[in-house]
């Protein structure tokens, strides 16, 4: 039996050793992998944002995955997507611009063929070494102006996919969207396929030594919902809670929870950790609502005000970890950062060399992440701007250290919030601070007015 055993064990082990061994002869170069949920709440896992603050997590779901990312790395308690819609977000994670520069431009229509040419990710990656290799798996979204993932510098990709293939693509008819139905399915969302896929690129970098980007963005947990029949399983078992408890929702999350974890495990077997920063984030917050699912008083993104759509910090607050190298273990970071710091910080750890653009918004994470979670971010400017007009209601927000200014444009209401005391912004402390809220909106209007964004709702088309 044992000479039957072993041999064995030899054939299967001998394809992951051979990879292992490539990877110790890779480049220098450090590996960059990109995980984006889509539509996720801060509050839409079961890992605590504010560690001690169970308020901060959800009481439902479990995602333990996401738990073991979290406590291999940091925590960003204040991480910001750069805007509470998909598209938008999308756009400005890959040129590290804030969509007020360009999906709110008055002159917008030029602003694509500018887009094509702009320093983006792969196109810095590539520039600080050669080698580098691109790809992006999932949602690419960047509607309106019908841009490629091809033309952005990726080398691999599932090409300028929507939302809708992540509705049962291949499987039949998906779940009945905003009905209140759902499927079970062997993929859903295509949460496994996409991880099948990541994970093949990343061998095929390790045989060839090359460094890479892998962003995976997943249609999880995007409406429609969908599940598998083993996940909505384990959820039915357990008691509902307050804040959550809708069980298909519940198990859709699950099944992408359990998508990350073998997407860490296969960087585990390849011996890529060492010299691999993992970067995990939403699109944008979660929504106010989900068909069937009980308002019991706390609301979806409670403790946090507002949801996907608004300038609240339910619409663009979401989950944010990062784990790499010098990244101390289990580490919390209070510092405000935002999907826009991925491409200044990835830029710092390759080693490119050239300044970047004056019109990066980000700045570079990387002190923040080697000083176990203390420090700044310095940017160009030194507060965060959001800011929407196309297809919704025209609003913006300006984070400055832990004051927070809202501005609804269509009334003139401005809006102040020491977030630091007032995590659900119920304490508006506009009238009590006037000089401070002045400050705040002339520095809003002044950045607005230099990008040329637009200030009135327009209508272009359909977000989602």
């Amino acid at each position: 039996m044992k000479s039957r055993v072993l041999p064995f064990l030899i054939v299967c082990l001998a394809p992951c050793v051979a990879l292992q061994a490539a990877a110790a002869a890779k480049s220098s170069k450090p590996n960059f992998i990109v995980i984006l949920s889509d539509d996720q709440s801060w509050v839409g896992t079961s890992q605590r944002m504010i560690p001690g603050n169970p308020e901060t997590a959800s009481d439902y779901f479990r995602t333990p995955n996401i738990e073991r990312l979290a406590a291999q790395g940091m925590i960003f308690s204040s991480g910001y997507s750069p805007a509470p819609f998909c598209c938008p977000t999308r756009r400005s994670l890959q040129v590290s611009q804030t969509p007020a520069r360009h999906e709110y431009q008055a002159d917008r229509e030029g602003w694509p063929a500018v887009y094509r040419q702009q320093l983006n990710i792969p196109r810095m990656l590539k520039a600080a070494d050669p080698s580098y290799r691109a790809a992006h798996f999932g949602k690419w979204d960047h509607r309106y102006d019908k841009i490629t993932p091809v033309e952005q510098g990726y080398d691999v990709s599932d090409g300028p996919t929507g939302n809708a293939n992540g509705n049962g693509l291949g499987e039949g008819s998906g779940a009945g969207s905003k009905t209140g139905k759902t499927s079970e399915l062997k993929d859903p969302k295509l949460v496994s396929s996409l991880t099948e896929r990541a994970s093949t690129f990343m061998e095929e970098q390790v045989r060839a030594g090359r460094p890479f980007y892998l962003q995976v963005s997943h249609y999880a947990v995007h409406l429609d919902i969908q599940h598998s029949a083993a996940a909505l399983e384990r959820v039915k078992a357990r008691p509902a809670g307050k804040k959550h408890n809708l069980p298909e929702f519940a198990a859709m999350t699950e099944d992408l929870d359990a998508a990350v974890g073998r997407l860490l495990e296969k960087v585990r077997m390849l011996g890529l950790f060492e010299n691999t920063y993992v970067f995990y984030l939403s699109d944008n917050g979660g929504r106010s609502s989900l068909p069937g699912s009980k308002d019991l008083g706390l609301g979806l993104n409670h403790p946090l005000r507002g949801a996907k759509s608004n300038m609240y910090e339910g619409g663009i607050r979401v989950p944010f970890f990062v784990l790499g190298p010098g990244v101390k273990a289990g580490s919390v970071s209070n510092v405000p950062v935002t999907g826009l710091d991925f491409l200044p910080t990835m830029a710092e750890l390759a080693g490119y060399r050239p300044a970047l653009p004056a019109t990066i918004d980000g700045g570079s994470m990387t002190s923040v992440l080697r000083n176990a979670g203390v420090g700044e971010v310095k940017r160009q400017r030194p507060y965060l701007i959001f800011h929407q007009a196309v297809d919704r209601n025209a609003q913006s927000a300006l984070r400055w250290g832990n004051l927070k200014l809202v501005k609804t444009w269509k009334t003139g209401k401005l809006e102040l919030f020491d977030l630091s005391k007032d995590l659900s912004e119920a304490n508006d402390l506009s009238t009590k601070m006037p000089k401070k809220t002045q400050e705040l909106d002339q520095a809003l209007t002044a950045f607005l007015t230099h990008v040329k964004a637009t200030t009135v709702q327009t209508k272009i088309g359909k977000d989602e």
